[in-house]
C-alpha cells in the first residue's frame, strides 16, 4: 500500500534539461525561419515597385500610340493605380536614343529597406526591366525578377 501512494504523489513536469532542449530547437528553427521572412516581405515590397513600373509601361505605349511620342510627365498617363507606397518616384527622362519620341527611362528608388538591405532601385524603360541600371539586379534574395 505505501508502494502506490509513493507513485501517485510525484508531481509530473519537465525537467530543466528538457526545457532547455526545447528553446534550443525553437531558437535554431529561428534562426532560419527569421531571415527568410524578413527577405519575404521585402520582395513583396519589391514586387510593388515591378508592378507599378509594368502599368507605367503600358501607359507609356498607349500614350505613344495616341501622340507619336512617349510622355516626359506621368500625370499625364493613364494609370489606375496608386502611387507606391515604399518607393520614391523618379522623373520619366529619356531613354538610350536620348528622345522621349522612341525611349523613356524611369527608376523607382527604395530608400530605408528593412532587413538590412541598403537603398536600391528598380529601372524599367520602353523595353522593360532595365537588369543594368537597377541596382535591385545584385540582390538576388529581393529580386522577383531572379536575374
Amino acid at each position: 500500500m505505501n508502494r502506490c501512494r509513493r507513485s501517485t504523489d510525484r508531481q509530473g513536469g519537465f525537467t530543466l534539461v528538457e526545457l532547455a532542449v526545447v528553446l534550443i530547437v525553437i531558437g535554431v528553427l529561428a534562426a532560419f525561419a527569421v531571415p527568410r521572412f524578413r527577405d519575404s516581405v521585402e520582395r513583396s515590397k519589391a514586387s510593388e515597385a515591378f508592378n507599378y513600373l509594368s502599368s507605367v509601361r503600358a501607359a507609356q505605349e498607349r500614350f505613344a500610340a495616341r501622340q507619336g511620342t512617349y510622355s516626359g510627365d506621368i500625370r499625364t498617363l493613364d494609370i489606375q493605380m496608386s502611387d507606391p507606397q515604399y518607393f520614391t518616384i523618379g522623373a520619366v527622362e529619356p531613354g538610350a536614343s536620348r528622345s522621349l519620341e522612341d525611349s523613356w527611362s524611369l527608376t523607382l528608388t527604395r530608400e530605408g529597406a528593412s532587413a538590412g538591405y541598403d537603398d536600391y532601385t528598380v529601372t524599367f524603360t520602353q523595353d522593360g526591366y532595365d537588369v543594368d541600371n537597377s541596382t535591385i539586379s545584385t540582390l538576388e534574395a529581393i529580386n522577383p525578377m531572379q536575374t
